[in-house]
């Protein structure tokens, strides 16, 4: 029998920490939220626990996931990215990255922020949300738009109902969980 993540993580050096400050916990910064989408989707293929281990080198690269300073790459940052050994080499998830960044710049011309923008977009089902970011972003598929919303507390399934961070969680009312959050004015 497989163990759940809430079973698996506790005590482990990379998993712990992420599952019991991170994994499911809202997240509204939107340097935060661009950085999960970026680790999301350099996940794809590969292990958690990589990307885990990478983080670090991942906001160094990425100018600590602010997406003005992503957004203003040229070909020069481009070529650093691509032969940075700390993070994951992939063209298609490099330049996805760039991209992106350009987006979220535009959804916060529009929306104020990239988690106004998500907030505006709740609730939904996962189909709809797959179709909204493959609309929005690149390199964005189902298991990436799954992972990224329950890892930012706008899905459900990060935490088992019996695992203590689900209460702490749950104490935090996220959108998830259909409680109305207090939103900033802006």
């Amino acid at each position: 029998m497989a163990q759940t993540y809430c079973e698996a993580a506790p005590g482990h050096p990379w998993h712990g920490p992420y599952h019991d400050r991170e994994y499911g916990f809202p997240l509204t910064d939107d340097a935060a939220l661009f950085g999960r989408l970026i680790l999301e989707i350099n996940q794809a293929g590969l292990s958690w626990l990589t990307i885990l281990k990478k983080r670090e080198a991942f906001g160094r690269a990425y100018g600590g996931f602010v997406p003005q300073v992503v957004a203003a790459y040229g070909a020069s940052d481009r070529a650093r990215l691509l032969a940075d050994a700390g993070i994951i080499r992939n063209r298609l998830k490099v330049d996805a990255a760039i991209e992106n960044a350009r987006r979220v710049i535009l959804l916060q011309q529009e929306y104020g922020s990239f988690a106004q923008w998500i907030a505006a977009h709740h609730p939904r089902p996962l189909e709809e949300w797959v179709r909204l970011f493959k609309q929005t972003f690149r390199f964005t598929g189902g298991q990436i738009v799954a992972e990224f919303l329950m890892s930012i507390g706008y899905l459900p399934g990060a935490h088992t109902p019996s695992c203590p961070v689900y209460r702490r969680i749950a104490k935090l009312r996220p959108p998830w969980m259909g409680v109305p959050r207090a939103r900033s004015k802006k």
